[in-house]
């Protein structure tokens, strides 16, 4: 492979704001992995946000890189699973897995797409030092022939289509919306774009908690919900505390330690068949790398109001913030029925069909 820009390669990254700016192009936040596509004729490798080659794990995608993609290019952009109507994180997830039979079963499956949104080198011209408004233009042109599963992410400079994307997308998976300076150059590594992601709150039942790796001290809060049948499911996590706040919650959340899971109702964490079953904490992950997963059971008494942006199916899709401890409400009121539910959009329109 000999391209003008050659991996590894950073992406460049958003910072988050609370409001969408002026005077931007604006693209919707998709929710898939970030990833750099390396062509160079028929070598293609397809590196993730940390540089780590994803190639084996979507052999459809560099099958369709081959073939929409212009013969020596770098372009910057995102793998998605899009069905029903919507993205599906959680399929993607699945990719990861050792066994190549797995892999190919599941990009015959549920295949996945590529979503370009930036353009870093076409033929012998490299383009990180172009003004973002001539890398679109650029990028426009040269993917216009290129066809599904190779798409080219819808932009606008229109301040008002960018807030009815904000509020119209996340019904069909999507995070937020993303703001670029019309004259930034690509900068590889640096926060130089601009996201605004939904916020929301939820009241939800604290279970348990882990440790935090440097230590005794609390490393995240293990959140619940009730189903509509009255069990209580896992849905994510709280995080981020200040050290000296991780060391209090360890003694205030000492009367409600369990001596083990029994009659928790999560007890029966360990066992395999319970995760496929239902959501509880604890389960193997392809991302853990051998990362100790166990927790300690709480009686499931006190409730604590949590942000997060947005649900992936029964979960918070991302870590949740921490607001306050809500002494007013009942383990039992803490339902999915709270939970706002986005307006419905079907990403094929935004995909083009």
């Amino acid at each position: 492979m000999d391209l003008p820009v050659m991996p590894p390669v950073s992406p460049m990254l958003a910072k988050p704001v609370t409001t969408i700016p002026d005077g931007m192009q604006y693209e919707a936040k998709w929710d898939g992995f970030r990833v750099i596509v390396f062509r160079d004729g028929d070598e293609v490798e397809i590196a993730s946000r940390t540089t780590k080659s994803l190639s084996r794990y979507f052999p459809e995608v560099v099958a369709a890189a081959r073939t929409e993609l212009p013969p020596r290019c770098v372009v910057d952009g995102e793998i998605v699973i899009a069905h029903d109507g919507r993205l599906h994180f959680e399929e993607l997830l699945e990719r990861i897995h050792p066994a190549d039979s797995r892999v190919r079963t599941l990009a015959a499956r549920t295949p996945a797409s590529l979503v370009a949104f930036d353009l870093l080198a076409l033929d012998d011209a490299a383009l990180l030092a172009a003004p973002q408004t001539e890398r679109r233009q650029a990028l426009v042109e040269a993917l216009r022939p290129a066809r599904p599963p190779v798409h080219t992410a819808p932009a606008t400079t229109d301040r008002a289509v960018a807030e009815h994307w904000f509020a119209q997308f996340e019904g069909a998976g999507l995070d937020g919306v993303i703001a670029k300076p019309p004259h930034l150059p690509y900068r590889p590594g640096d926060r130089a774009m601009f996201k605004v992601k939904h916020a929301r709150t939820a009241d939800c039942v604290v279970a348990g908690y882990r440790l935090h790796k440097s230590g005794p001290v609390v490393g995240s809060l293990l959140l619940g919900l009730h189903d509509a049948s009255g069990h209580l499911q896992h849905v994510g996590v709280c995080a981020s505390f200040p050290m000296a706040r991780r060391r209090a919650l360890v003694e205030e959340l000492a009367p409600l330690r369990m001596a083990d899971a029994a009659g928790h109702p999560w007890a029966d964490w360990g066992d395999e068949a319970a995760h496929t079953a239902r959501r509880i904490p604890g389960g193997p992950s392809r991302w853990s790398g051998g990362k100790d997963l166990s927790w300690v059971p709480l009686r499931p008494e006190r409730v604590c109001e949590v942000a997060y942006d947005h649900m992936e199916g029964s979960r918070f899709r991302h870590t949740a913030q921490f607001r306050r401890w809500r002494p007013d409400r009942t383990p039992e009121s803490c339902t999915y029925a709270q939970l706002e539910e986005p307006v419905g959009y079907d990403l094929g329109e935004l995909l083009g069909g």
